[in-house]
């Protein structure tokens, strides 16, 4: 099968974020003039490491409306035991509605912005906004952070690494689907 975007695919169900899977799931939080705001993000991913840089992409939300005004944001992961809070946090809610007060989400404090975060989450990157691009088509907007702080759960930590396997992280596929990582394969690059 072959297709152009602009014509249409003729599925039931576009292909696309299954193709582009699996993905990170961004717990985006953020504090503004509208209150705390906690939604998650399927279009997550780290974009650099000197300096550490994320992003996230989106529709016009609260949190891009947050970020715009105040330039921060944190990322929280998901682990498995947060999967379905996640999701009730994706829901439509009013302008200035807390998710984390909403959903049940505990809430704690970050250390260098000013920003709420998920208490229980596996890890939390602490970000300053570096750019904020409108993406072509009007629909969606592209927000990069640079990482200032990083939260880890000491019981994620296995000899000295991040463990995504006791962390139970949790990525996103395609349609409604997701998938946890339970085992992973090391490689190393050759010389």
């Amino acid at each position: 099968m072959f297709y152009r975007p602009a014509e249409g695919h003729g599925l039931p169900h576009s292909p696309f974020s299954a193709i582009v899977s699996p993905r990170p799931i961004g717990w985006i939080s953020t504090r503004s003039s509208m209150g705390d705001n906690l939604a998650p993000y399927s279009f997550f991913n780290a974009v650099a490491y000197v300096p550490l840089q994320v992003m996230f992409s989106g529709d016009h939300s609260d949190t891009v409306a947050a970020v715009r005004e105040t330039g921060r944001f944190a990322v929280n992961t998901v682990s498995r035991d947060q999967w379905r809070v996640m999701n009730e946090t994706s829901a439509g809610f009013p302008r200035g509605v807390d998710e984390f007060a909403a959903c049940g989400v505990d809430k704690a404090e970050c250390v260098t912005i000013d920003c709420p975060r998920v208490a229980g989450s596996a890890a939390t990157l602490e970000c300053l906004a570096t750019q904020i691009i409108d993406l072509e088509g009007g629909e969606s907007t592209l927000v990069i952070g640079r990482v200032e702080g990083v939260h880890i759960g000491d019981a994620y930590l296995t000899e000295g690494r991040f463990d995504v396997v006791k962390a139970q992280m949790m990525a996103r596929l395609g349609y409604m689907d997701y998938t946890q990582v339970t085992g992973t394969v090391e490689l190393k690059r050759p010389r």
